[in-house]
């Protein structure tokens, strides 16, 4: 049951992040320019995020690390999925363009935002002050 709610918690998270990426496009890019514009929003998208995983990670009811890294890793996977399926086969965007935003040494901040999102199952945990001491 952790993981089907575990999945419902990364839909919201990848709804609320494509509403995200649609805003940044539409108010931000105009200004600032595609790439800039995307490196903020791994900030902002990280933001978002937490808020979400902090106000769902008791409906989740995983209190134990291990739990918690496997939700972790869980969204990591369905939103590398989602942003290639999306980027490459729906928006026909270059593999260049998609993995601009994973390469560090050209500014790409994607790594970190994907980090965060992995840790955020114990990072919202930690927060609420849910966590149990013991592994498993």
């Amino acid at each position: 049951m952790i993981y089907l709610k575990a999945f419902v918690i990364w839909l919201i998270i990848i709804l609320t992040e494509t509403l995200h990426g649609m805003g940044r496009t539409i108010f931000l890019e105009p200004y600032l320019g595609d790439f800039q514009v995307r490196q903020i929003s791994v900030f902002t998208g990280s933001f978002l995020i937490l808020i979400i995983v902090i106000f769902s990670i008791n409906w989740l009811k995983a209190t134990k690390q291990t739990q918690l890294i496997i939700v972790g890793i869980f969204w990591l996977i369905l939103t590398v999925s989602f942003e290639i399926i999306l980027g490459r086969f729906i928006l026909n965007y270059s593999w260049a363009r998609i993995t601009s935003d994973y390469q560090i040494n050209q500014g790409g901040l994607l790594p970190f935002g994907l980090l965060f999102l992995l840790l955020s199952p114990l990072i919202a945990t930690k927060i609420r002050g849910k966590i149990s001491q013991k592994s498993g």
